[in-house]
């Protein structure tokens, strides 16, 4: 069946992932040890996520700025059941600033976290098309921010290094090119040496901050429907709820976490592959993550669930492909408790987000060699 050769092309890396849970960036995805024979890819993605609320009348103006994401991975063929693959990504972040220039209650607040992660996994097929996979991944967390509004804090944490791994299984059928993949990622925890100040006061202290960044589970599948056709989604479920960034000082002055969640997170996907012609390939695909417009979030992060549409092309000739693509997300409305008074004891006001969007653009180059 030709169906065997047509790839799940949606490719579109960072578009709308601005509202993804938590600080979910890249959704870690180990695809490329899935191509055949020799192979190597480099990627880079644009987000240009527009989110912006209000209390009380008074607008934060756009709090989320634009951001890039670069990723590379390599796969290796090393017998006819035997393959590994290198992958570097940048898995989560953030990137928030309220403007100074309004009157809303938290402006000249931001807030950033970069990381960057390279995993090695080893993959063993056998013959019944049951596989194998597991391997290590090394990451790299490093984060600053302030909140004037808490006696005028601020802090920096020096870049961390952590290690974990992941582990999983999959099915795979080439003459309808079906493919099911199962991947669990563990939990990292960094730690940082970490500078807090607040200038109210005059308090500088040098402490340690832990940053663990949540356990995930990934679930991938594709399947020939039609000639030329294929369906491909996935679920990405986040262990948001047991994540949190706790620096002491912030926690004395606040007597609550810089940042939590209180939910876990459910990525769904679902798309269309379609070869055009020989060399020319399109495909769409959708989608979607739960929010709740009603229950608070944090501050440094405020978007509730999402729906998204990924329109992607691919050009390939025998060993060398060129991918794009563009999203549109509908990010979903969110409310905060925005602090209006510093007390004690300490008064808030809710505050609302909604009508916001991101738009994304991505490009990817692979080679079979």
């Amino acid at each position: 069946m030709k169906n065997a050769s047509i790839p799940a092309i949606a490719f579109c890396m960072a578009a709308g992932s601005v509202s993804a849970g938590g600080i979910d960036r890249s959704g870690q995805s180990i695809a490329p040890l899935f191509q055949d024979g020799n192979y190597a890819e480099i990627s880079v993605g644009t987000a240009i996520p527009s989110v912006s609320g209000s209390v009380g009348g008074i607008q934060s103006g756009d709090v989320a700025s634009s951001y890039w994401q670069f990723g590379a991975a390599m796969k290796q063929q090393i017998n006819d059941n035997l393959s590994y693959s290198i992958i570097f990504d940048q898995p989560f972040g953030a990137d928030l600033k309220y403007l100074g220039t309004t009157a809303y209650p938290l402006r000249s607040t931001f807030a950033e976290l970069d990381s960057s992660a390279l995993t090695g996994v080893l993959r063993y097929r056998m013959d019944n098309g049951i596989g194998l996979h597991g391997g290590l991944r090394v990451q790299r967390v490093e984060a600053t921010a302030g909140v004037p509004v808490v006696s005028g804090y601020s802090v920096t944490g020096e870049a961390g290094y952590g290690t974990g791994y992941l582990a999983g299984f999959s099915y795979e059928r080439p003459d309808i090119a079906l493919r099911i993949s199962l991947t669990y990622n563990s939990k990292i925890a960094t730690d940082h040496r970490t500078s807090e100040r607040l200038a109210v006061g005059g308090l500088a202290l040098t402490t340690t901050t832990e940053i663990e960044t949540p356990q995930s589970v990934n679930l991938e599948f594709q399947t020939g429907i039609a000639q030329d056709t294929l369906l491909f989604g996935g679920v990405r479920w986040v262990d948001w709820s047991d994540f949190t960034i706790d620096p002491f000082v912030y926690r004395t002055a606040t007597g609550v976490p810089f940042l939590s969640y209180d939910d876990d997170t459910y990525t769904y996907t679902l798309g269309v592959g379609r070869r055009i012609t020989d060399t020319w390939s399109g495909s769409v695909s959708l989608t979607y993550e739960d929010g709740d417009s009603n229950k608070p979030v944090s501050n440094l992060g405020p978007t509730s669930g999402k729906i998204g549409v990924t329109v992607g092309a691919r050009y390939k000739t025998d060993n060398f492909s060129v991918s794009t693509g563009v999203n549109y997300t509908w990010i979903g409305d969110a409310t905060t408790n925005v602090p209006i008074a510093a007390g004690p004891p300490r008064v808030f006001a809710r505050s609302s987000f909604s009508d916001n969007s991101a738009i994304g653009f991505g490009v990817k180059v692979g080679w079979h060699y």
